[in-house]
């Protein structure tokens, strides 16, 4: 089976481009939702993060509060760089396990944002690389999560930039237009994806 991933900025529209391939056919291991998964109230990925950071980081039912946690985190390299540490092996062995359990024959498609941060890029045969311009997810960013500019260019410059993701994309997916071109973009990787599995 070859190895795909997905990547691309924060609000480059990586879970549209997924759904597509979902729709195609993909079997999608989505990192995002696995990082939700691990930190859920009850599981020692939540114990570990509330020991770092404190109980501080919880909502009032024990879930954890992504928007308190992410103004930490977001601010400070070092409490982001300690985050990744607690969150990203249980992140990987979840992906790897699902990776393992997809049926023969199948398209596995790993959506990890911070592919290329932590060179995880290496590890696959294809690199898929949703991508837009910065000014684009700046507007995105402020529309969805209602942030000032600053706080947008603060998530968008603690991924890496645009340049180094494009230079590790086998497929780049341009998703700056309208959705059916970018729909159609994906129909074109799915073609040469199903033709080399």
């Amino acid at each position: 089976m070859q190895r795909i991933a997905l990547t691309g900025g924060i609000a480059s529209g990586k879970s549209f481009v997924a759904d597509e391939f979902a729709a195609l056919g993909a079997v999608i291991v989505d990192s995002d939702l696995i990082a939700r998964e691990v930190v859920e109230p009850g599981t020692p990925g939540l114990a570990q993060v509330v020991q770092r950071f404190g109980e501080g980081v919880l909502a009032e039912d024990g879930s954890l509060d992504r928007a308190r946690l992410g103004a930490i985190v977001f601010s400070e390299d070092a409490a982001r760089a300690d985050l990744n540490a607690i969150v990203h092996p249980l992140v990987r062995r979840r992906a790897a396990d699902l990776e393992r359990a997809a049926p023969e024959g199948s398209v596995v498609i790993q959506v990890i944002p911070l592919l290329v941060e932590t060179g995880l890029d290496e590890g696959f045969d294809t690199v898929l690389v949703v991508d837009v311009p910065v000014e684009a997810q700046i507007e995105r960013l402020m529309r969805r999560n209602a942030l000032t500019e600053a706080d947008a260019l603060a998530r968008i410059n603690a991924q890496a930039d645009r340049g180094r993701r494009l230079a590790a994309a086998t497929h780049v997916i341009e998703n700056s237009g309208s959705r059916s071109a970018t729909r159609e973009r994906v129909r074109e990787v799915w073609r040469d994806l199903s033709v080399s599995a």
